[in-house]
């Protein structure tokens, strides 16, 4: 075999260095591999799927058909397998990519290399991140920039510059936030939540993060805010040119509330496509066992709260674990005898009254049949008491309602003795009884202690979520503790449930009182 001169082994380095640095340029698996060979390597395979899925986003070719094979060909059976292909659609061409991964899996880490190499493909492209506080996104800009910045170690390194050597930063403007690159007016800003961001607009939308922690996730009231931003300030900056814009979400599953799980309810949630992973599976098999062992898994799992726990390392949002109504059974149609008749024992409705501005009134109405309650109907509004009382009314009798209970509390009482003034002289029916009364009982302490009657005895319309959104949303997310935004729904439901107890507790003591005077009798 003929010994290589250094000349030509210096020449075919030199081949194999400018294919490297061609193989870069296309694939951004590749780019990964050589920026960091020590982190993105074959046996992570989570990474590789990553990347090849961020490609296929800004390369307009992410297809259900497009995902499906790269999952077949890099992850293992038992994640394309956990995948919920129906919800994907056929042919459609996602520009929406949500990541939900376990803490340092570098998911993160990967986007900041994904915005370096979309700068060296097209200097077109520009970029707004967005994460919980300025600190982070200007952390998240400044690696972005610096790693476009690189300079060489060794004579032999493969740096950015080698990679995409038109795509430089541009002298005076290269500020932590916001930079442009040579021959552009802007390209890249980062931004906490909340903050200005007026002025640009962008090509790839990011959000990285921007829930900050287990107690921002228990407060609706921070999660209102960070949505309003999102929609009303963050995302009017994408713009919709050459195919759409690309908008990605990166973060760990905090809530129902959060930027993810609004976007999974709302109209546009099939046009989401989801890259999500559990750091252990159902069958003990780690995500990655070099980043997290099973050891050091076991270890966080029995030291770390269990909610927040399973929100990091298992996309399990705090409020889905810590709410208080685990379950809501269902009905297709009301109890009804052989002869197709609804059954009743009794009709029944009972109101919580707005106390405050912000409060909502509630009333529930419901059949009572064999010591359950079916729900009918709902009116949940925070509408005036003008427009409340004569509603209220109208609610009772479409509904048929035979017995009416409403709080007295904070002006409940003039309102009930209104709704049935209207009921007697301008709908000319006496047939609702209206009761009221003064609750005295802590309203918490009632909620929890009704918690497990209404799992297993009151029963919604199947699409009861479609019907009263508002309703629905307040019940399915109610904790059991930390911080709600309001209780009226609970409260009127855990009426609702002691007012069937009170019907099941009276029918037993009228059936008692039978057995008893039968057996008086049998005795003379």
């Amino acid at each position: 075999m003929k010994t290589l001169s250094r000349a030509d082994k210096e020449r075919r380095l030199l081949l194999l260095r400018e294919k490297r640095i061609r193989q870069c340029r296309q694939s951004f698996w590749e780019y990964c591999k050589t920026e960091s060979p020590d982190f993105y390597r074959e046996d992570r395979w989570h990474l590789k799927l990553n990347c090849f899925t961020l490609q296929a986003l800004n390369e307009r070719k992410l297809t259900k058909a497009h995902f499906r094979k790269l999952c077949e060909e890099i992850a293992p059976i038992w994640y394309v397998e956990s995948i919920d292909w129906d919800r994907l659609i056929n042919g459609h061409i996602y520009t929406k990519l949500m990541q939900n991964l376990p803490p340092r899996h570098g998911k993160s880490r990967t986007l900041v290399n994904f915005c370096k190499w979309v700068l060296g493909k097209s200097k077109k492209s520009r970029i707004i991140t967005c994460s919980y506080n300025d600190d982070l996104a200007t952390t998240f800009s400044r690696y972005t920039r610096d790693g476009i910045t690189e300079k060489k170690n060794l004579p032999t390194q493969i740096v950015y510059s080698d990679i995409f050597p038109e795509s430089k930063i541009k002298q005076g403007n290269a500020g932590y936030q916001e930079w442009a690159l040579e021959g552009e007016f802007f390209n890249y800003k980062g931004a906490g939540v909340g903050g200005s961001i007026t002025g640009k607009g962008c090509t790839i939308s990011i959000v990285d993060d921007p829930v900050k922690d287990a107690e921002t996730a228990f407060n609706e009231n921070s999660l209102d805010k960070i949505w309003q931003w999102y929609t009303g300030t963050f995302l009017s900056r994408l713009e919709d040119g050459n195919g759409g814009g690309i908008e990605i979400v990166n973060m760990t599953r905090w809530a129902k509330g959060d930027v993810c799980g609004r976007l999974l309810n709302g109209p546009e949630k099939n046009e989401w496509l989801i890259l999500s992973m559990e750091a252990c599976n159902a069958s003990g098999e780690m995500l990655c066992p070099s980043l997290l062992s099973k050891r050091k898994y076991e270890s966080l799992k029995k030291n770390m709260d269990e909610v927040i726990f399973g929100a990091n390392y298992h996309q399990q949002p705090v409020d889905v674990q810590g709410k208080l109504y685990k379950s809501i059974k269902t009905y297709t149609s009301l109890p009804s005898d052989d002869n197709g008749e609804i059954v009743t024992e009794n009709v029944i409705t009972y109101a919580d009254t707005a106390d405050e501005g912000n409060d909502y009134l509630c009333v529930i109405s419901a059949h009572v049949y064999q010591g359950c309650g079916y729900v009918t109907d709902v009116y949940y509004t925070k509408e005036g008491m003008d427009i409340t009382e004569p509603e209220t009314a109208s609610f009772l009798y479409k509904n048929n309602v035979n017995l009416a209970l409403i709080e007295s509390n904070n002006g409940g009482k003039n309102f009930a003795r209104n709704v049935r003034n209207i009921l007697w002289t301008v709908l000319q029916t006496k047939a609702v009884v209206v009761k009221w009364f003064s609750q005295s009982k802590n309203k918490m302490a009632r909620i929890l202690t009704s918690s497990n009657f209404v799992m297993e005895n009151i029963y919604f319309p199947i699409n009861w979520k479609d019907r009263w959104p508002e309703f629905y949303a307040a019940i399915t997310s109610f904790q059991k503790e930390g911080k709600n935004k309001n209780d009226d729904a609970p409260d009127a439901l855990t009426g609702l449930a002691e007012m069937i107890q009170g019907i099941n507790l009276k029918i037993q003591q009228d059936q008692e009182k039978e057995k008893e005077r039968k057996k008086r009798q049998h005795r003379f």
